[in-house]
């Protein structure tokens, strides 16, 4: 089993990813730069963190069309899983693999601090290890997490259990208060149609040990390397 990272002109979270992958779920993983064009040897694959490009033009657009993106493209399309974190789930939106848009923060600054959010389901192959209804502890860092979605888009994606994160208060509830970038529905991470490609603005690398504050992270990465075992 080997999982792919990808890496752009300012990924910041590439080692991090690396670290959990490799240290802490104890799978093989393998950073790539962005202008590698043949991913069929990986069976996974993590779209880093970060402020690819220095997020010009706007976050993630530039990195979308890369042309490791045809790669994950076509991987997606095998149903292999790849997952985005924050400037990643940005790049996976900007590709169109993921509906939606992430636009600036409702209050324009960035966010740096551990939020609640709450699993909505236990049905993808980055959510297997936890229970609907979870509450779990996971750090955002972004100023481009506002994630948006015109009503339809909405409705199909609460309809197919498309919605995989919510954030939450210490009870559970998605509230304004909880919210900490105006997302729609206080949406923290979705996936596709087929499932197998999730995108979340918090960073579960950053909550995989327990000197981090939290391990709830470390559950996404087992997930997915249960579920490549498995396939």
């Amino acid at each position: 089993m080997s999982i792919a990272i990808i890496q752009f002109g300012g990924s910041n979270c590439d080692l991090d990813v690396l670290h959990v992958l490799q240290d802490v779920v104890g799978i093989d993983a393998e950073l790539v730069w962005y202008k590698e064009e043949d991913l069929d040897r990986f069976e996974g694959i993590v779209v880093p963190g970060g402020f690819s490009y220095g997020d010009y033009l706007r976050a993630g657009a530039i990195a979308a069309r890369t042309p490791v993106m045809n790669s994950i493209k076509k991987l997606a399309y095998t149903g292999k899983p790849i997952i985005g974190i924050c400037n990643g789930f940005q790049v996976l939106a900007e590709s169109g693999l993921l509906n939606g848009a992430l636009t600036t923060n409702e209050y324009p600054k960035f966010r740096c601090e551990s939020k609640l959010l709450r699993v909505e389901t236990k049905d993808t192959p980055f959510t297997s290890k936890f229970k609907k209804g979870d509450i779990i502890s996971v750090p955002i860092a972004h100023m481009e997490g506002n994630f948006y979605a015109d009503e339809v888009t909405l409705t199909m994606l609460n309809n197919n259990g498309q919605v995989v994160f919510r954030y939450v208060d210490v009870n559970g509830k998605a509230t304004d208060e909880a919210n900490p970038n105006g997302s729609q529905e206080n949406i923290a991470g979705i996936v596709n149609a087929k499932k197998n490609v999730l995108g979340m603005m918090p960073h579960p690398e950053r909550a995989s040990e327990d000197v981090l504050g939290s391990k709830d992270g470390s559950k996404i990465f087992e997930s997915m390397a249960e579920f490549i075992s498995q396939s």
